[in-house]
């Protein structure tokens, strides 16, 4: 009787160090899940403020185009790099580093595009000083502040899952369930150092 009672004391003690290993387990699954949602949701806010460039760089070349007898070959390498950019796509349930090095890239390559624009522009003093060009510059200059934040907000999101997936032991219910790194847009090459001015 009594080897019977310490048989039941014993397996009622497996099951509930079970029940609790399961439910730790659980709770850490819950966490990391509205956290991987958040990085997913932060990348749907980079995106949205990507495609509001994109939608404002047609006008915003039609504008410099009918205002000036303008370069071409300056404003075929907007709407170049700008077709370049919405081709290049990204899963954000799994983003890989290679997938945002190559849509940090294409997108670069339309800001290093309206830069030459916005250089050229300078030679057209009666273009700055329409309107529509400047409620147009207005909307770009903006747009790229929020890409910035939106790209600082996505970081932020991204290291903290990226912490807490890396912590003992959130990492074994990580590596369990399939939650791998979600890698983070880094400063463009040669961004560290300062532009050399000289009058």
């Amino acid at each position: 009787m009594k080897k019977s009672i310490s048989g039941l004391v014993i397996l009622v003690i497996i099951v509930v160090a079970l029940l609790l290993l399961v439910s730790w387990g659980v709770g850490i699954y819950n966490k990391i899940v509205p956290m991987n949602e958040k990085v997913a949701s932060e990348w749907s806010n980079v995106e949205t403020q990507y495609q509001r460039r994109a939608d404002l760089i047609p006008n915003f070349v039609n504008t410099v185009k009918g205002a000036a007898a303008f370069e071409q070959e300056t404003l075929t390498k907007v709407i170049e790099a700008r077709a370049k950019a919405s081709q290049v796509t990204v899963d954000p349930s799994n983003i890989t580093p290679e997938q945002l090095q190559e849509f940090q890239a294409a997108q670069s390559e339309v800001s290093s595009a309206l830069q030459r624009l916005m250089v050229v522009v300078e030679r057209y003093p009666e273009l700055k000083a329409t309107q529509n060009f400047r409620d147009l510059q207005v909307a770009l200059e903006g747009t790229e502040n929020r890409i910035s934040q939106a790209r600082g907000t996505f970081n932020d999101a991204a290291r903290e899952y990226n912490t807490f997936i890396k912590k003992f032991p959130n990492n074994f219910i990580a590596s369990l369930t399939k939650f791998n790194d979600r890698p983070y847009f880094e400063a463009q090459e040669g961004t560290e150092v300062a532009p050399k001015v000289e009058f």
